[in-house]
């Protein structure tokens, strides 16, 4: 009988232990990444984001939410309902990686969206140009355009012309989106 409730009390411990170890910190930061929003939106929200000596990252639109002794996870999730809440975003999926390597995904990705055949993450490695980052989603659909692709990065956005062999190789960088835009009437 008493070797059941050691081995009770060492899994009750274990569960107990798993989620403070993968708490968040002050001092840290993690990385942000939202799906379900228009794809302009994508480069305003991705990104890294220091978690304040107070324990709070700084959201667009959102503001302040409280990050430090939360696990990744449950940091989506609040994110997520604030801006479902703010009425910001019908349906944003959040990712929360901890950027100490502890938590999460280790992968760096970029995202590509629009008129792919596979939206969604592309694992990110040294020297991917943005050609290769769009043909790894599928390449442009038949309503694509690659004469005016959009690159967000650090909040900025450029538009390339991935026709020309010049603008193929622009090198991309972690956690960069790329937007296939829809051909307009002149085929472009």
């Amino acid at each position: 009988m008493k070797l059941k409730n050691l081995l009770a009390a060492l899994i009750g411990l274990s569960f107990a232990i798993s989620p403070a170890m993968s708490q968040i910190e002050s001092g840290t930061s993690v990385q942000i990444t939202i799906m379900g929003v228009p794809t302009s939106e994508k480069g305003s929200i991705d990104g890294l984001y220091p978690v304040s000596e107070g324990g709070n990252i700084n959201m667009p639109y959102i503001g302040s939410v409280r990050a430090a002794g939360m696990n990744p996870e449950n940091l989506a999730a609040s994110i997520q309902s604030r801006y479902k809440a703010a009425e910001i975003y019908t349906t944003p999926t959040i990712q929360v990686i901890d950027t100490r390597g502890g938590a999460g995904v280790k992968e760096q990705m970029i995202h590509v969206g629009g008129q792919v055949r596979r939206t969604g993450p592309v694992n990110w490695q040294k020297n991917l140009t943005i050609y290769q980052a769009v043909q790894s989603a599928g390449g442009a659909t038949e309503f694509g355009s690659l004469k005016r692709v959009k690159l967000y990065r650090n909040g900025r956005m450029q538009t390339y012309d991935l026709t020309n062999p010049q603008f193929m190789r622009v090198p991309m960088e972690p956690n960069d989106t790329i937007e296939v835009p829809q051909k307009n009437w002149f085929g472009q």
